[in-house]
Parts: structure tokens; C-alpha cells; sequence
């Protein structure tokens, strides 16, 4: 089953990437997706430039940041400070199951969209936000993008740098507001469950702070339980646990050990990368010894992990019951057997005939992938949708006429 929110309409007002993301993985599940796009330019990720990387760069005429949060969607471009644009979303709303936006509380009331006003007119409507720091509080009327609100301001950066890195760990694009688009996804799928069984529809919020939060909540927790400011972590390269730890191979890549339970894999991985004498060491057995004696057995195990390739060290590895990995590129990720075999790719074609894949939402059901899906052209589907909601052509005529829609 791919469509499980088959007969479901969203009505989407949101751009940029982490709200929007939500209502990819809604339209990945099966509901029909409205994007509402202005009529001066549309949600400003079509322009988006990351790293350089342009549209006219690459064969494929599509920029790949609005693929990823916004596939499977149709557009209108509707200008709703007009008042024939305000008439039209107001028809959407009507219809529609789930509003789901970023805009902030002063936008909204300024464009007649406050909670009360929407449930006057459908009240049946779950309204969904997703903002940068809540709906509450003195900052809820401040803007936020994920490298501030999720990274910097949730603590997940000081988290994860090491003590001793000259800046702080940055991040690739979209990071925080794909987590954040799924888990907010995830609350309207329960808001709508619960309007099916009581009637209710609940206000749905999550925010940037909240889902970075959650992110590095034992670290949170710890400040709170040891008075300290994050969990305890050794020098960039180390580990408390060296079998929890990663190594660097012979042409420069990574092996990436996650032997939780290490006194139950050690002695076989010992054997397997041909070094049974570390297996038996008392300074390494049991796992209180090899904590104890960190510093000895990664000096060991990095000595070792140098003598061969990553190729080589995968077919060692090939059969070790214990967790690991390569640290992968995205590149190796786009041909990873298993991620194809479990469809969490979609390949898909442009109007030109270039093919190109981008990466479905993370939540399947019955074991079938989504059915793949291209994001909208900007306003592509304005006239489609107009007519279904039962404007005729002289008037729909009239209201491009007016600038009201695209």
C-alpha cells in the first residue's frame, strides 16, 4: 500500500525546505498536496543555490532542493492579499482535510488565517505549523532555518564538536528540516487518526528547537542529571570504547565499529582481522579492561585498519555479526544494493528526458515503496485546480486578468 492518506487534501503554504518536507512525505503516503505559491516568483528554493551548485550546471533542469521537499505535490500560484486570491484559498481551505504552513502568527492574522478564522471556516480542518521556536514564548515571532534554530540554538553543534575542534560542526543542507518535516508529517497522520475517531481536529505545532532538541536529548538529559554541559567524550579520533570507534584505512577511508555488546563480539573479530592474540589480552578483556585501556587498543586497531584497503577490509568484515560500517559517500549511497532493493530511491525524468533520483520519505507501508513522483513547475497545476474547485473559464480568465493568479 503506497496510499494510505488516499482522499486526503492538504492545502500547503510553506516554503524553503523543513515545512514543506512534511508535505512531501504526506504526498509520498498518498494525499493529494496543494503547494499555494505566490504570483512573484513562487516558494524561493526553486533559486536556491548550495555550494555552488546551480540549475544551468547540471543536465537535469530541475533544481534538486525543491525535488527532495516538495515531490509528488501540485502548484497554484495565487496571489492571497488580493481579494479574489483570498476568495480561492478560502474555497481550498473549505475542502481541504489539513492546512499546513511556516508562517509565522503575524503573517497569518494579517492574512486572515488566525486558528478561529480557519475553523470558521472548515471545522474540520487540522491546522499544522511547523515554525522555527515554537508557538509560544517571547521568540515565537522569530524567524528560523535549521543551521540556527535546529544546530546552533538545540545544542545539537556544541553536542557533537569535539572539545578540541577549532569551530564548531557545521551541516549540509536541509539537515535539521528533513528530521523536522518527518516528525511533523508523523503529528498530522495522528491529528487525522484522532479527527477519524472523536471528530476533534487538533492543532498540530513542531518547531526547528523542538526536533533538535529531541535530537541530542541525552545530552540535555545529562546537563540536567550531572550538572555538566554535554556527555563526556575523549579527543576527535577516540573513543571510551575503542570497538565503538572509527578507523582509518589504508587509502584514506573510514570503518565505522559499533560493537555495543563488546564482550560478545571481540574475541571473533580479533580472529577474523588476524590478530586472535588481541582476543585473549588481559588488557583488553573483559570490555572494563579495554575501557580501562583505550589508548592501547586504538593505537592497535589504527595500525591495523591502515595495513589494507576498504575493499579488502569489507570482504574481511563481510561476515562479522558485530554492527559496522564504511562511512559512505553520498555518491556510494545512490548505488547501495540495499537502499535499491528496499526503494528508497525514486528515479524519475525530466521534461527533457534526463533521468535523476531523489529520496523518498523515510516511512513505507506494506513494504511498497511510493509511487515516484516529480515536484510541480511553479503554478502548474493553478488552472487544473481552479476548475475542480468549480471556477469556470471566463473566470478564471478574469482573476489572471486581475494578477490574482498566475
Amino acid at each position: 500500500m503506497t496510499g494510505l492518506l488516499n482522499g486526503v487534501r492538504v492545502v500547503e503554504l510553506a516554503s524553503w525546505t523543513y515545512v514543506p518536507s512534511a508535505g512531501a512525505a504526506l504526498a509520498d503516503w498518498g494525499a493529494d498536496v496543494i503547494k499555494i505559491e505566490d504570483t512573484r516568483g513562487g516558494d524561493p528554493c526553486r533559486n536556491l543555490v548550495v555550494g555552488g551548485l546551480t540549475v544551468d550546471a547540471s543536465p537535469v533542469q530541475t533544481s534538486f532542493m525543491m525535488e527532495i521537499g516538495n515531490h509528488g505535490k501540485r502548484s497554484i500560484g495565487v496571489d492571497i492579499k488580493s481579494e479574489l486570491g483570498r476568495e480561492i484559498l478560502g474555497k481550498l481551505l473549505a475542502q481541504a482535510d489539513v492546512f499546513l504552513t511556516n508562517w509565522l502568527p503575524g503573517p497569518l492574522e494579517r492574512a486572515g488565517l488566525t486558528v478561529d478564522r480557519l475553523r470558521e471556516v472548515n471545522p474540520r480542518l487540522i491546522i499544522a505549523r511547523g515554525s522555527g521556536h515554537g508557538s509560544r514564548g517571547p521568540d515565537k515571532d522569530r524567524g528560523g532555518f535549521d543551521a540556527a534554530s535546529y544546530l546552533a540554538r538545540a545544542g545539537v553543534a556544541y553536542a557533537l564538536s569535539p572539545a578540541d575542534a577549532e569551530y564548531p560542526v557545521t551541516q549540509t543542507p536541509a539537515f535539521g528540516d528533513l528530521q523536522g518535516g518527518i516528525t511533523l508529517a508523523g503529528g498530522v497522520t495522528a491529528a487525522l487518526f484522532h479527527r477519524e475517531r472523536t471528530g476533534h481536529a487538533p492543532l498540530v505545532d513542531s518547531s526547528l528547537l523542538a526536533q533538535g532538541m529531541w535530537a541530542v536529548a541525552p545530552d540535555i538529559s545529562a546537563a540536567d542529571y550531572y550538572g555538566i554541559d554535554r556527555i563526556p567524550a575523549g579527543r576527535a579520533g577516540s573513543a571510551p570504547n575503542p570497538a565503538v570507534n572509527r578507523y582509518r584505512t589504508r587509502d584514506n577511508r573510514w570503518v565505522q565499529l559499533m560493537f555495543l555488546q563488546t564482550d560478545r563480539y571481540w574475541k571473533g573479530f580479533c580472529d577474523r582481522i588476524g590478530r586472535p592474540d588481541l582476543g585473549t589480552d588481559e588488557r583488553f578483556v573483559p570490555l572494563a579492561n579495554l575501557v580501562l585501556n583505550q589508548e592501547a587498543a586504538t593505537i592497535e586497531l589504527r595500525k591495523i585498519f591502515a595495513e589494507r584497503d576498504l575493499a579488502e577490509w569489507q570482504q574481511v568484515l563481510a561476515d562479522e555479526p558485530g554492527v559496522w560500517s564504511p562511512i559512505a559517500s553520498p555518491q556510494e549511497v545512490l548505488d547501495d544494493p540495499q537502499a535499491a532493493a528496499n526503494g528508497y530511491l525514486m528515479s524519475l525524468r525530466d521534461d527533457a528526458g534526463h533521468d535523476f533520483r531523489t529520496v523518498s520519505a523515510p516511512v513505507q507501508f506494506d513494504e511498497t515503496p511510493a509511487a515516484p513522483t516529480r515536484a510541480p513547475a511553479y503554478g502548474e497545476h493553478t488552472e487544473t485546480i481552479l476548475l475542480e474547485l468549480g471556477l469556470n473559464w471566463d473566470e478564471i480568465i478574469t482573476a489572471k486578468d486581475a494578477g490574482a493568479i498566475l
